[in-house]
């Protein structure tokens, strides 16, 4: 599988990925510059987490004009699989491949620390591989990661089972001191109606790594390289 991380300028943790998805997983990973206006054949593209043109209007909303993006559109409507992470996730709601948007933080403060993951759909490329009722352990690091959605959007999200992932605590309970950030019914990832396209606030490649203490991240990685290979 060939695998695209779009670089926008600000962006910080591209090279996380792609070493987690070169070194821990042997794909072939090719950068794509936000200034692209060509996929090169990937299979898979990624928007990786940082600060996007300094997070300048709103998080994400100048990468979404980026000429890169007109192609990622396209390639998520003719059924192309994407994921977005932090600052990526940002950048897919406003491009409206995603609904909602991410707001500042309840506390208005920037968190960075573990959070703790319940899978809520199973059935998606990018959950699949998660054993039922596993609680994983992701790092966050972000200062607008607060979901939002109108209520008819949040009924549609609701009804189309489009929650992956909801803050918990240890134990997994969906409680409110599970939700570092406020989010709406304690949402951490969602994906599109169409389940190809899927974002989330917490680092999976911060969580991927025998040094790092923690693997839960791979989980997530697993699903992906599996499931979305078998799609390809």
């Amino acid at each position: 599988m060939k695998i695209g991380v779009v670089i926008f300028p600000g962006s910080n943790c591209d090279d996380d990925m792609i070493q987690v998805l070169r070194g821990r997983y042997k794909q072939e990973v090719v950068k794509l510059w936000h200034k692209d206006q060509n996929l090169q054949n990937c299979d898979f593209i990624v928007l990786p987490g940082g600060f996007s043109h300094g997070d300048y209007l709103r998080s994400g909303a100048i990468a979404r004009h980026s000429p890169i993006m007109q192609e990622v559109i396209a390639f998520a409507n003719h059924g192309g699989f994407v994921m977005g992470i932090c600052n990526g996730f940002q950048i897919l709601c406003e491009s409206n491949l995603l609904p909602g948007a991410l707001l500042r933080n309840e506390h208005r403060l920037f968190k960075c620390e573990n959070v703790y993951l319940r899978t809520e759909n199973s059935q998606t490329a990018f959950s699949m591989g998660i054993p039922k009722e596993k609680v994983l352990k992701i790092p966050i690091a972000h200062g607008e990661g607060r979901f939002y959605a109108d209520e008819v959007a949040m009924n549609n999200i609701i009804n189309n089972q489009q929650i992956i992932f909801k803050y918990c605590t240890e134990k997994g309970d969906i409680a409110p001191d599970g939700n570092p950030n406020g989010s709406l019914y304690n949402i951490a990832g969602i994906c599109n109606e169409q389940k190809n396209v899927f974002g989330m606030m917490p680092h999976p490649e911060r969580a991927a790594n025998e040094v790092l203490y923690n693997i839960d991240g791979c989980y997530i990685f697993d699903s992906i390289i599996q499931h979305c290979m078998a799609h390809v």
